[in-house]
């Protein structure tokens, strides 16, 4: 079954890289969710990283509301593991439809360390995972 399950998800989504210098970025694209639980953002995240992908750009609209409530664990989980692989991450979208201060406090304190971000665009995504 996780084997059927992990190919879907790859039918699912594309990457696009963004070749900035000598840094590569992917960027998934996809028209539906692709992290609807913890395991498929570490499956995400080590299919991409086998790859050869140290930065990534994920788009918020394609990410399981839940992850966005803290309370669930999801965030904390997945992310955890991008930062014990120093994967960087950037998650595009527009975070202000959710209401949580708990999580506005997060946004803001991952983005002062640079690792894990919440941008708007992905060019704002592109140059700050460009940037050594």
């Amino acid at each position: 079954m996780n084997d059927l399950h992990n190919y879907s998800f790859s039918l699912q989504m594309k990457n696009e890289t963004h070749q900035i210098n000598e840094t590569q970025i992917a960027e998934v694209i996809s028209e539906v969710n692709v992290i609807n639980r913890i395991e498929d953002g570490l499956n995400l995240l080590g299919t991409l990283y086998y790859q050869g992908f140290d930065k990534i750009i994920l788009h918020e609209k394609n990410i399981t509301p839940d992850f966005f409530d803290l309370k669930s664990g999801i965030a904390g989980e997945i992310l955890q593991k991008f930062s014990n692989y120093r994967v960087r991450l950037a998650i595009v979208g527009d975070f202000t439809k959710y209401g949580s201060r708990s999580l506005k406090d997060f946004i803001v304190e991952s983005n002062k360390r640079r690792d894990i971000n919440f941008v708007s665009t992905s060019a704002e995504a592109i140059k700050i995972l460009s940037a050594t």
